[in-house]
């Protein structure tokens, strides 16, 4: 892996950190792209369930690019921001780094994506997004 491709993590805490483990990989150690985008999906909706405050779907996918190959064992770090609120949806951005190798520590953005959430009622139809001084 080339030194430019060699990152530091966002100064700010990450809104999910797990390590991907051998049931994430397939046999040759390689994380599945599927892990990854589920992942993605948990950490994106943390900030669209507080800012809905209350139960959100997923309803699209608006960007996702895999940069470099997540490994087994790699400790996975999910960041997140809110890029938009409409009057029932949520579109959030999700920054994904690995650390790996703790002998010689390297740390690489492996993925980002973007989703879009809809805040749903009891009933799951959508429901407005509450003002955010409330």
């Amino acid at each position: 892996m080339d030194d430019h491709q060699h990152t530091t993590l966002p100064q700010r805490e990450p809104t999910i950190r797990v390590v991907a483990m051998p049931s994430d990989c397939n046999y040759t150690g390689d994380v599945f792209g599927g892990w990854i985008m589920a992942q993605v999906d948990i950490a994106g909706s943390i900030p669209a369930v507080h800012r809905a405050r209350g139960r959100v779907a997923t309803v699209a996918v608006n960007s996702f690019v895999f940069k470099q190959p997540l490994f087994m064992g790699d400790l996975v770090s999910f960041y997140t921001h809110i890029v938009k609120v409409g009057r029932t949806s949520i579109t959030v951005n999700v920054e994904v780094y690995s650390q790996r190798d703790p002998a010689k520590p390297i740390c690489v953005k492996v993925t980002e994506a973007t989703l879009t959430y809809v805040a749903v009622g009891e009933d799951r139809k959508p429901r407005p997004v509450p003002p955010e001084d409330q």
